[in-house]
């Protein structure tokens, strides 16, 4: 998403996703969507930033030696403290211009993230050159941005599948009664479909061409007729080390997604057991609601239905979902402001 100049307001929301980050600025909406990708080389024993963003993704398994292309987010938390910061640093200065009053800024935080992982992630923000920086957790931002209810006294669930996590909550009254966090999302998907067409096919495939087979034929389930769609991929065959052409089909995905997209029942199932009886009630009501860009994975609420027995539901701007609700927090904080944890 392009720039057009710089942005007056200051304070924005960031969505620090393991894919992609994406920046909400007050009263302006959702001003940017990069992937979380950065691209350094090393001088001196010191990494130097060459590309953030769009241009460093094209980077990635494409690097001579002397370039490295990572994401410095693994499973939604930092993994890389100076390169998330000189991203963060980036995507900010994209988004403001010169001059103008360090922004407040309010970051989502997976609900299972350490005290550490927590403070890595707010003192990025503030290495950044935010005058404040507040957490709000990932659920809780998931479900405001799919306009659930959650200030009401009844039972909701929201599903938050993300590039490196799931989270899995029911909310109440405005705060998180039960979550559950697996480090089970988009990324593990790719990985799943990298190691079966190893194993299968000696075929050996980058993350962008698994990424490419997930969004375009992954699904859930097995298809009807035993195959479904297809699609020709390349790679290198592993046994003689040539580059080589194979067609993949829906029914060979979705058996390489059966583990990761069970992992996701088995959170939803754990949830559904430990939610109070009142609650759970509200939720068999209500249904179920699915959020971020694993939710768009086929049939994954045909698969979660089957599961559950519940009316499952994706959110209309499932990819979104998370940085709107971070956003809403933003402009509505005085009503929300017991969600935000900020530094002081």
């Amino acid at each position: 998403m392009a720039l057009l100049g710089g942005i007056l307001a200051s304070d924005m929301a960031i969505d620090l996703g393991t894919a992609n980050t994406l920046v909400y600025v007050k009263g302006k909406g959702i001003v940017l969507n990069e992937p979380s990708v950065v691209a350094y080389h090393v001088k001196d024993g010191k990494k130097q930033v060459l590309a953030v963003g769009e241009d460093a993704k094209l980077m990635l398994g494409r690097t001579p030696g002397s370039i490295e292309a990572i994401r410095p987010m693994r499973e939604g938390v930092i993994a890389d403290f100076d390169v998330a910061e000189e991203m963060i640093k980036y995507f900010i200065r994209k988004v403001l211009r010169r001059g103008w009053p360090r922004p407040k800024i309010i970051v989502c935080v997976p609900h299972g993230a350490t005290p550490v992982e927590k403070r890595a992630i707010r003192q990025s923000v503030l290495g950044a050159g935010a005058r404040r920086a507040g957490l709000i957790a990932e659920p809780i931002a998931a479900a405001i941005g799919a306009g659930m209810p959650i200030t009401d006294p009844t039972g909701n669930m929201v599903v938050d599948i993300g590039g490196g996590t799931t989270e899995v909550a029911v909310l109440s009254l405005g705060d998180i009664v039960y979550a559950r966090s697996v480090r089970v999302g988009g990324d593990r998907m790719d990985e799943a479909i990298i190691s079966y067409l190893r194993r299968q096919h000696n075929l050996l495939i980058g993350e962008s061409t698994a990424e490419r087979v997930k969004t375009s034929i992954g699904t859930a389930r097995m298809p009807d007729d035993g195959r479904g769609q297809s699609m020709e991929i390349r790679g290198r065959d592993l046994l003689n080390g040539v580059p080589k052409e194979t067609e993949i089909n829906q029914a060979q995905v979705a058996e390489a997604l059966a583990e990761p997209v069970q992992t996701i029942c088995e959170a939803v199932m754990t949830a559904l057991e430990a939610t109070p009886p009142d609650l759970a009630a509200d939720i068999v009501d209500r249904g179920v609601m699915l959020t971020g860009g694993g939710a768009l994975l086929g049939d994954l609420d045909l698969a979660l239905r089957e599961q559950t027995g519940l009316a499952i539901s994706v959110a209309d701007e499932s990819l979104n979902c998370v940085a709107l609700g971070t956003g809403k927090a933003l402009e509505y904080e005085k009503q929300l402001r017991h969600v935000i944890d900020y530094d002081s």
